[in-house]
């Protein structure tokens, strides 16, 4: 496939030398050999750099343990996680264990991230009785069939890493690995895949071996070919697949480097964000708690849902919401909100029954009858009268015992009852969530970030 001399010079920077290939596999095979003599489990080396997809510096490897699938999952647990701490151990000191579905362990080997994870070695991905159990025959697949296309795959991983949607996390919702590596395969190369998804809709159907088994609903869909009840891309918003189709667009109408290179990190200073938000006349508020001890796929759902239910509660009591959004530190979290307007009247209007309502009119105009406001009186056919307003400031409300009563996540609601700080204005700003404030007021498409050079959102 004849390629511009701009992605060839693109390239070069992707691919591995020979020198980090011979680094890199040399520590997995040391670890395969380990797993061998230990007579446990069967070793595998999965991921991208099983299948020589890996960008440059991507050290990330991945190494599996297939256990005997007549074990129990707490076997499988107990004599998985055994054998990976014992494996660790004989290189390295710098390990710990990680959650995901299952335990498994992390580790740090020379200069190769590492993790090890047990699973079971079962005949097809029909019969997976563990998430991670389809693991291997996806590096089966692609192995199999991406000769000639590695090079387009490194392509789209950096392109789509540029563009700020590479990831399947739960802070990202975009492109994985695996999808990337099915979408190079399915379309024959990083061309065609952006011709193809500067036409895509949401509801875009790819079924490489035409074998859909069930119906999805996400955005994107992208039927695994080794198990036809899955969508590898159900991870993908409406939000990244859409940005996704301007890069494409972007890139086929005027190639340039932007869309390869890394955008620079950005940060605000306090003095910068209380000059932005005098000049935008707009109140800004955090919330900033514990962050729960879990891992990202499970605090960052939790994370968004109590960020709609406070701005939901904020508009409930006449707090008019601009933006809110929500980040995953190690040691904290934050919601961060922009009102227009954080002080109010100290009444409102409430709205009763209509009057042919007979009873529930009754009720309403002897309850309020007696009250020091205007009212009850008919507008509109119904009951309505003003009522002394609960909350006059939005700190008040953000810092209120009924914040326990929106709608949080578990482990959300656990880290708020160990107490949570607001701040206001300016206060808001740290060092620690500095980029992710600064990217919150630089709200920009990743074409148009391309554009004005500006830098890449904290999901």
């Amino acid at each position: 496939m004849t390629r511009s001399s701009l992605e060839e010079t693109v390239l070069a920077g992707l691919r591995p030398s020979q020198e980090e290939k011979d680094h890199v596999c040399g520590i997995g095979q040391r670890i395969l050999e380990k797993i061998r003599q230990s007579g446990k489990a069967e070793g595998m080396v999965v991921g991208s750099i099983a299948r020589h997809t890996w960008v440059k510096g991507d050290r990330d490897l991945d190494v599996f343990m297939l256990f005997d699938p007549s074990l129990t999952r707490e076997q499988l647990e107990t004599e998985g996680l055994a054998l990976a701490r014992s494996i660790a151990a004989a290189f390295t000191d710098n390990y710990h264990e990680k959650y995901a579905e299952h335990p498994y362990i992390n580790a740090t080997i020379e200069d190769v991230d590492v993790d090890l994870v047990p699973c079971y070695k079962v005949e097809s991905a029909s019969r997976i009785q563990s998430a991670v159990d389809r693991t291997p025959f996806h590096t089966r697949y692609i192995t199999d069939k991406i000769n000639g296309l590695i090079d387009d795959v490194l392509l789209l991983k950096r392109f789509a890493k540029a563009g700020g949607i590479y990831g399947s996390d739960q802070m990202t919702e975009g492109f994985s690995g695996y999808l990337c590596e099915l979408l190079v395969l399915h379309y024959g190369g990083f061309t065609p895949l952006l011709k193809a998804a500067a036409e895509w809709k949401p509801r875009t159907l790819i079924d490489v071996e035409n074998h859909v088994a069930k119906e999805f609903n996400e955005p994107l869909v992208m039927i695994d070919p080794v198990d036809p009840k899955r969508n590898v891309a159900a991870a993908v918003s409406v939000d990244r697949m859409a940005e996704f189709v301007e890069l494409a667009r972007g890139y086929l109408e005027s190639p340039s480097a932007a869309f390869f290179e890394m955008p620079v990190s950005c940060a605000i200073t306090r003095s910068t964000l209380e000059d932005l938000l005098r000049d935008r006349g707009t109140k800004l508020y955090s919330l900033t708690f514990r962050t729960p001890p879990y891992i990202e796929e499970i605090v960052v759902p939790q994370l968004k849902r109590s960020t709609i239910g406070i701005a939901e509660h904020l508009e409930r009591n006449g707090f008019s919401v601009h933006h809110a959004h929500y980040h995953m530190g190690l040691e904290e979290c934050m919601i961060l909100i922009e009102l227009l307007v954080d002080d109010l009247p100290a009444i409102r209007s409430h709205a009763g029954p209509p009057v042919w309502n007979r009873v529930n009119a009754e009720k309403f105009r002897t309850k309020y009858l007696s009250a020091d406001l205007p009212g009850p009186f008919i507008s509109g056919g119904r009951y309505e009268t003003e009522v002394p307003r609960e909350f006059r400031h939005a700190g008040d409300l953000l810092r209120s015992e009924g914040m326990q009563q929106v709608s949080h996540g578990k482990h959300i609601r656990l880290a708020m009852e160990n107490g949570w700080q607001v701040r206001e204005g300016g206060d808001c700003w740290s060092p620690a969530f500095s980029a992710f404030i600064a990217v919150f007021f630089n709200r920009r498409s990743p074409l148009v970030r391309h554009a004005a050079g500006a830098c890449l959102p904290e999901r």
